[in-house]
């Protein structure tokens, strides 16, 4: 998390790897949406990119995606510092800064386009020597902390807002193979050691 602080995707990377959204709801996520007070953040809006258009819908993948989150003290934090510099950006540009409702935007308040998520994410691993991974990969890096804390499918699909339990099932199934492979990986490196030189 540390890479991102600063970026243009701070807020983006924080709210998509704690509550792993979607890219089409972090992009719709409208400050409307969210309630401080009452910490509290609703799911009903999405920005996608079908071909060359921009759809703004009020709309989720499926009904299970429409939901409300809690909001605890570090997200109503970073919420709060964004608001801050939102308000800033806007004080700075009285007559240029285009004001939406968004919380996911440009220093000059438009919206962040799609394609700039994933093209300056994929920069910014490049840039601090990340491996590479896909932005929506932030979402199952979600599931792979809930599953650490010790959360249990259910509990991972409820999260995740999967519509069916197989997909969390398989999104498991594979978080199993990637920390079977990652001990694969450390036993090999283990045995070469002990192997003697010819």
């Amino acid at each position: 998390m540390g890479c991102c602080k600063g970026d243009p995707l701070e807020v983006v990377i924080r709210l998509t790897l704690f509550y792993g959204l979607r890219r089409s709801e972090v992009l719709g996520l409208r400050w409307d949406a969210i309630d401080l007070e009452e910490r509290i953040l609703s799911i009903v809006h999405t920005v996608v990119r079908a071909r060359s258009t921009i759809h703004r819908k009020n709309q989720t993948k499926n009904d299970s995606s429409n939901t409300i989150f809690p909001i605890p003290d570090i997200m109503v934090e970073e919420l709060q510092r964004w608001k801050v510099q939102q308000d800033t950006y806007r004080s700075l540009q009285p007559n240029g800064y285009l004001d939406e409702g968004y919380v996911c935007t440009y220093p000059d308040g438009r919206l962040l386009a799609v394609d700039y998520v994933s093209h300056h994410f994929a920069w910014l691993l490049e840039k601090n020597d990340m491996p590479h991974i896909r932005f929506h990969d932030l979402r199952h890096s979600s599931a792979s902390y809930l599953k650490y804390l010790g959360f249990d499918l259910k509990d991972i699909q409820t999260w995740l807002r999967h519509g069916d339990i197989q997909t969390t099932l398989n999104l498991y199934t594979h978080l199993d193979m990637e920390a079977k492979k990652n001990i694969a990986n450390k036993l090999n490196a283990k045995y070469r050691s002990f192997e003697t030189p010819k």
